[in-house]
């Protein structure tokens, strides 16, 4: 997924923006970009896939000169795009999945479109939603044309001249969030780019809810908000507290940290194992081994650590062979924490398994592990999204790799490997465990997870677990 960042502000907005869209690293590693509007639009691009964010966009910043912006931190597009139409320019950043992007971009080139974003060698998915904005009399019916006519999921921003229309995912398993500061208004994916910013949350949007951000404040009269009726049920993407998500951020007004220290305590409670230490794989299975550690006793302890965050994180980059590499070079064992040592090891989930295994498990046993029991703050992974830039195959999947093994190309009840009290969950999970080469694996439940979050499971979207919307 991507992460947004706008601010429009009673003065020069340039330094909220670059740090704001830059607390967004997390959730990207391709591209990046930003766009303000002076007297004229001002945008630049740079690809972030082998350096950091801040190294980038340093010296663009004198000629960013503004009181609006919008910026991204890109999973894949370059990004923000600037349209001239019918109603004048606006810029656009767009975060999730354009399932028919390709079925939209043949109807538009039907009709004499064109396209012109296309640094990546494929159509770019935030100017499809741009050209189906410009197709309509204004940004605002343009952007409910948008979640009329797409498939999957888009949150995204509009700079424009009268300010930034904010628009959260209609289906909400993204989410925007507005903040205020004595001098700006804001609106970001990720609440943890507000507090040293200076910005306290004021309204998070609700699913398929536009909003115009103005000096002024958040426009929400029915000129701007389409009636409630239109609007879904939406249910916002679990992974956020579990992995993606930042740790000093919330969703939904509940806080990643505090979620995954319910994951690692939940793990707890419902283990016997006797352990020397709990370690997290760093840096998303950290709190997890906290919480675990805090409701078994058993002390936490690094005998894995990062080197540093310029390795960004090994599940997002879009190769196997990259995400290897960068899981290999992150990683530093330290034997004399590890030597002779049971040790319990808390990661967010299990997606591919080769990082775990090759990166994390193996450097444990290699340094004088005396056993590897992994505990998983997720259950097993059954579905790619289809909302969101993740897993896009089945077959990408740790657990589907052993259900082919298990059962072969044959038919069989799905159901009977997500049951975790089945016969054959457990010799999925049995069969997991010898893969990865550890003493023992347990997964968290569902309804553990859904507890540990604290949302009501219809709120939640565990599609992922599931395959049910």
């Amino acid at each position: 997924m991507s992460g947004l960042f706008g601010i429009v502000s009673s003065k020069d907005c340039r330094q909220s923006l670059f740090y704001g869209t830059d607390y967004h690293s997390h959730l990207g590693t391709k591209k990046a970009g930003l766009a303000v509007l002076n007297h004229q639009f001002t945008r630049c691009i740079h690809d972030i896939s082998t350096s950091q964010f801040k190294s980038k966009f340093i010296e663009e910043l004198p000629k960013l000169k503004g009181r609006k912006g919008i910026g991204v931190i890109s999973d894949f597009d370059s990004q923000p795009i600037i349209i001239s139409c019918s109603f004048g320019k606006f810029s656009l950043v767009t975060s999730g999945l354009l399932k028919n992007k390709n079925e939209l971009a043949r109807e538009i080139m039907s009709q004499g479109g064109s396209f012109s974003e296309m640094s990546s060698g494929m159509i770019n998915s935030t100017e499809v939603i741009g050209k189906l904005i410009a197709r309509k009399s204004n940004i605002v019916s343009g952007i409910e044309y948008v979640f009329n006519k797409i498939s999957g999921s888009v949150s995204l921003l509009v700079l424009a001249r009268e300010g930034i229309y904010a628009a959260r995912d209609i289906s909400g398993k993204t989410t925007l969030v507005v903040g205020q500061n004595d001098e700006s208004f804001a609106i970001t994916s990720e609440t943890s780019a507000f507090p040293n910013l200076g910005f306290k949350p004021v309204l998070e949007l609700r699913p398929g809810e536009i909003v115009l951000i103005t000096s002024e404040g958040v426009k929400e009269d029915h000129d701007i908000l389409k009636n409630d009726k239109t609007f879904r049920n939406g249910k916002i993407c679990s992974f956020l507290w579990i992995y993606t998500g930042y740790p000093a951020s919330s969703y939904e007004g509940i806080n990643v940290e505090k979620v995954r220290e319910n994951c690692g305590a939940n793990l707890a409670r419902n283990d016997q194992i006797k352990a020397d230490l709990v370690c997290g794989v760093p840096d998303s299975g950290t709190a997890h081994a906290l919480g675990y550690s805090m409701a078994s006793g058993i002390p936490y302890r690094r005998p894995l650590v990062k080197y540093t965050d310029g390795y960004g994180r090994s599940y997002t980059p879009p190769s196997q062979e990259i995400r290897n590499k960068v899981a290999k070079l992150k990683l530093i064992p330290i034997k004399s924490v590890i030597e002779g040592e049971r040790i319990v090891v808390c990661d967010d989930s299990i997606v591919r398994g080769t990082q775990l295994k090759n990166q994390a498990i193996e450097k444990l046993w290699r340094n004088g592990a005396k056993e590897i029991h992994v505990r998983i703050a997720c259950p097993p992974l059954m579905y790619p999204c289809p909302y969101l830039l993740s897993t896009r195959t089945k077959k990408e999947l740790a657990a589907r790799k052993v259900i082919k093994k298990i059962i072969g190309e044959n038919n069989f009840d799905i159901e009977d490997f997500i049951d975790e009290k089945s016969p054959l969950y457990q010799k999925m999970i049995d069969t997991i465990m010898k893969e990865l080469g550890v003493t023992s694996l347990k997964y968290q439940t569902i309804n553990d997870m859904v507890k540990a979050i604290g949302l009501p499971k219809e709120k939640l979207c565990l599609y992922c677990w599931t395959g049910k919307d």
